[in-house]
């Protein structure tokens, strides 16, 4: 089938795609020996938001400069501060980890950015948009599959809560060691939400992406939001990479780049590689976009999704459920049986929307 005609099936593997690379982006850090965290963080937020996505962007839109020289001011200024109101999400979600783990923060902060970010952006374009998620069939599938991916979050969610219930202050801190559930509830909640705003950016540019279509040397249909990428985090670079400059100085901690006993070109390399893998994750979902047609918003959803799915993996591999009952077990995966239905529903509303 061609690029341009869509291809559900495709969008959603590219989608899931996208919440593999959200899920594990923050294993390289745990290579990074001797620096602070605002350090790492700094070389992580420079390279996921702005060298990664620049360079492909020039990559792959020749036209690129063009298009944002000549967008509407309103939706570039809309895009950065969509990005920036991600940034202060984002500059809490490795706190929300360590408080709670990688498979129960990620459940949590991801599936409240799902929520937020899948159902509000298509309902801010207008009537005729909400019309369409709420009486067409396409519409109605794939507003399902997202409640659906709640749905999952909320079984992960009360599989969490039982394992707080089952094991001790011991065997929690040996599975995460500064496990504080009333603290990470609350930043989650916080980063969840502000990390919505990264949704509401991504599909925050139409015109911008238009632009990309129209403007020659024209970009080609699979890469025509890159440009409203670019703009989205260079939003998050501005929060991010100020707030990390900021504890450096505050902190005293500039010279974590020229300390003795740290090794400088593997911790750069490791912080780097933690932000491109981060950055890939909203490439594939802007790249997943065109093959889903009028339901292209699921994709949020599916990228939160497979984000949780695939962490809950990677906690069970990491030894964060050990001790737990059966019981505790069952909810977990009856949660990842239901995010993987829900991309294979999201998938179902795509192809309505071809049809």
């Amino acid at each position: 089938m061609p690029v341009d005609a869509g291809n559900p099936a495709l969008g959603i593997l590219i989608f899931m795609l996208g919440g593999l690379a959200g899920a594990i982006f923050y294993l390289p850090f745990k290579k990074v020996r001797n620096w602070a965290w605002e350090s790492y963080w700094l070389i992580y937020a420079v390279v996921g938001l702005a060298v990664v996505p620049w360079l492909l962007a020039f990559a792959t839109s020749p036209n690129l400069l063009a298009v944002l020289s000549s967008a509407p001011r309103g939706e570039i200024v809309y895009c950065m501060v969509c990005g920036a109101v991600w940034g202060f999400g984002g500059l809490t979600w490795g706190l929300m980890i360590r408080y709670l783990g990688v498979g129960l923060g990620l459940a949590m902060g991801a599936g409240l950015a799902s929520a937020a970010g899948t159902l509000i952006p298509p309902m801010l374009k207008g009537r005729d948009a909400i019309a369409s998620m709420f009486t067409t069939p396409a519409g109605i599938v794939s507003v399902a599959a997202a409640l659906l991916s709640v749905a999952g979050i909320v079984f992960v969610g009360l599989a969490g809560r039982s394992k707080e219930n089952e094991l001790d202050d011991k065997a929690k801190k040996q599975a995460v060691a500064e496990f504080n559930l009333k603290k990470g509830i609350g930043v989650a909640i916080f980063s969840g939400l502000m990390s919505s705003g990264m949704s509401f950016g991504l599909q925050g540019g139409p015109q911008i992406q238009k632009l990309a279509l129209m403007v020659s040397p024209a970009t080609s249909t699979v890469w025509a939001g890159m440009p409203v990428l670019v703009v989205v985090l260079l939003g998050g670079l501005v929060v991010n990479g100020g707030w990390c400059i900021l504890l450096n100085l505050k902190n005293k901690t500039a010279g974590d780049y020229l300390k003795k006993g740290a090794p400088l070109f593997p911790n750069l390399g490791f912080a780097a590689l933690a932000g491109a893998i981060w950055c890939s994750q909203f490439i594939c979902f802007k790249t997943g976009e065109p093959q889903m047609g009028a339901t292209s918003y699921i994709g949020w959803a599916v990228l939160m999704a497979s984000m949780i799915l695939f962490s809950q993996l990677l906690g069970l591999m990491l030894g964060e459920w050990k001790g737990t009952s059966k019981k505790t077990i069952r909810l977990l995966l009856t949660g990842l049986a239901v995010l993987l239905v829900s991309a294979g529903v999201a998938g179902y509303g795509g192809y309505l929307g071809m049809r």
